[in-house]
């Protein structure tokens, strides 16, 4: 088995670019069980995976 912690191997890899785009804040919600329940207490992160993409 090949030992990957090794840093030599890293000059074999790209670059990685992320792409995080800008979020406004917008308050928290006010029903503190719901947000429990979403697992988040900002609304515009209550994103449920829908199996293909995110509703909003």
């Amino acid at each position: 088995m090949q030992d990957y912690r090794s840093t030599e191997q890293c000059d074999q890899f790209p670059v990685a670019m992320a792409y995080v785009p800008w979020q406004r804040f917008n308050g928290i919600s006010e029903n503190l069980e719901e947000a429990y329940q979403t697992g988040t207490i900002f609304p515009e992160l209550d994103l449920p995976f829908t199996g293909r993409r995110c509703v909003s």
